[in-house]
């Protein structure tokens, strides 16, 4: 017997989340109940769609309501969260509305499940670029103390949404043809093609945006150190999908570049993580580059192999010459799979694991 499941939103996340549904193949007892603010038909994952307007009678007989506003919309989980858990469903939200409430878990499945209990009935998706940098800390966290991190992020335009992926198209044929590309300044402060804006989310008074303080916060929530070191620089570059990481990381105890790539390659310390690193094994690479010392690494083209969709691909390691315990690394993952919809489907893939669902 499957769960009834609905989902809140048809945008790219929203899409993703019906994709993944599909290809896990999780339970499911009949169709799933797709909401959004205005009654209509919709084309998710290929497929046709009936979207419902939202009311609060679609909630009763659901187990299970996926939440799929585009990453930190607002409202949604407000005015809608309660209603669900109060009609009898687990709610999975990948808004940013209740993140960092002490009583609400955020999770990533591979670090902290544990945090989700058979009382458990709201749990929240971590920001996308949080997520992939989470998953592959959390087991060199494990190993040494995380003491500092410092994050820079190369962020997809589909962490805003559709529109935005739009606007990259469009501006890019713009530039391409000779004209001064249009934009919406309520999607990005400036153009997008053929540049990169280090401005994701409102400014704060110190200087930083929201988007770089989600990641301090809610690192330290998921992690459990109120107190860890994160210093982040958010960018938004023109890629449609997949997001990239350069991270310094800093511990407290022993750490090197080679002890944290023999964790990272061991699936059951680093379960999500796959390491692409060391010397290149395409000798043809290496002589058209007349480089003897040229390295394998991630880029988020190799997002599209089925077998990487949904991991976090770890690379460039290596040890910080200026520090001693600290290494760096590149890490890239799919923003709306790993870093949204693939996350919450985990969550409550472990749910029905645990007997939680």
């Amino acid at each position: 017997m499957g769960l009834k499941v609905g989902l809140l939103g048809v945008g790219p996340v929203g899409d993703r989340i019906v994709r993944v549904l599909r290809e896990r193949k999780f339970p499911m007892d009949g169709d799933l109940v797709v909401m959004a603010t205005s009654e209509r038909e919709e084309v998710l994952a290929d497929e046709p769609f009936h979207v419902h307007q939202i009311s609060a009678a679609l909630f009763k007989g659901l187990d299970l309501v996926f939440f799929a506003g585009k990453e930190g919309a607002k409202g949604a989980s407000f005015q809608w969260g309660k209603v669900a858990v109060d009609n009898g469903c687990v709610v999975i939200d990948n808004g940013g509305d209740f993140r960092m409430y002490p009583e609400y878990p955020l999770v990533i499945p591979e670090v902290n499940m544990d945090m989700v209990t058979p009382e458990t009935r709201y749990i929240c998706n971590p920001n996308c670029s949080t997520i992939q940098m989470v998953v592959a800390l959390a087991p060199l966290h494990r190993a040494a103390r995380l003491h500092r991190v410092v994050v820079s992020t190369y962020q997809a335009v589909s962490g805003w949404g559709a529109v935005a992926m739009d606007q990259l198209k469009n501006q890019t044929a713009e530039v391409l043809s000779g004209s001064e590309p249009q934009h919406d300044p309520a999607v990005f402060a400036h153009p997008i093609a053929f540049d990169c804006i280090p401005h994701i989310d409102r400014f704060l008074a110190n200087g930083y945006t929201k988007e770089e303080l989600k990641m301090v916060n809610e690192t330290r929530k998921i992690l459990g150190e109120p107190n860890l070191l994160i210093n982040p620089t958010t960018v938004r570059v023109p890629v449609l999908v997949g997001h990239s990481e350069t991270v310094n990381a800093e511990f407290s105890g022993d750490m090197t570049a080679e002890k944290a790539m023999s964790i990272l390659a061991d699936g059951k310390q680093s379960p999500g993580v796959v390491l692409m690193d060391g010397p290149t094994g395409d000798a043809g690479a290496r002589e058209i580059r007349k480089d003897p010392f040229e390295r394998q690494y991630p880029v988020t083209r190799d997002l599209n192999r089925p077998e990487y969709r949904d991991a976090v691909l770890v690379g460039r390691v290596r040890d910080d010459t200026t520090c001693k315990n600290a290494i760096n690394l590149w890490c890239v993952s799919d923003n709306l799979r790993k870093g949204a919809a693939t996350n919450a489907v985990q969550i409550a893939e472990a749910m029905v694991k645990r007997g939680l669902l």
